[in-house]
């Protein structure tokens, strides 16, 4: 009579996940041949370094303090010829954590993605924001994007945690806050 042996079960591994992309080469109605066709790709992720030691880049105080701030990340002459939109970001105690210019423009406008924008929040472990842009135009007054835009960041902030502190305009001359203003 034959023992039959136990066999132990083997543990259960997860496959890593991988995302596919089809080759370019590949038309839509091609459906023979599958095989080898897709190669895997990583997912694209916003780079962030992080120190557990951070350094503070100062503290934001008012909206002086941040027009400051914005002022001094523009090379000389460039707040007058192209739009850039830039975000600090904040701890609790309103230090300065992290910079990020999101966009530049052109001479009217640039854009903003709200996707990246709290990506790098959310990386960031940021409690904070407060949003920036030029005018080059030097006109100070906001746009009906600026404020829609304003509006919409604080709605998605608020699912975060994260606080809106402001969002400001700079131009050559001046600045304006939409919280001194009282459009926040």
């Amino acid at each position: 009579m034959k023992t039959k042996r136990k066999t132990k079960a083997k543990a259960y591994k997860p496959k890593k996940a991988v995302i596919y992309r089809q080759q370019p080469e590949m038309l839509l109605g091609e459906l023979s041949g599958l095989k080898g066709q897709f190669k895997p790709n990583l997912v694209p992720e916003i780079k962030v370094s992080f120190n557990k030691g951070k350094r503070i880049l100062g503290k934001i105080t008012s909206s002086h303090d941040v027009a400051d701030f914005i002022r001094k990340q523009y090379k000389r002459g460039t707040i007058e010829t192209q739009e850039y939109f830039n975000i600090l970001y904040l701890n609790k105690q309103n230090n300065i954590i992290g910079y990020y210019r999101h966009s530049k423009g052109g001479i009217d406008g640039t854009l903003a993605d709200m996707r990246i924008i709290f990506g790098v929040a959310l990386k960031s472990l940021a409690t904070a924001l407060v949003l920036s842009h030029n005018h080059p135009s030097g006109n100070l007054k906001p746009s009906q994007a600026d404020i829609t835009l304003t509006k919409k960041c604080k709605q998605l902030a608020e699912l975060h945690n994260i606080a809106v502190l402001d969002h400001v305009i700079i131009t050559k001359a001046g600045y304006l806050s939409f919280v001194d203003e009282g459009l926040l």
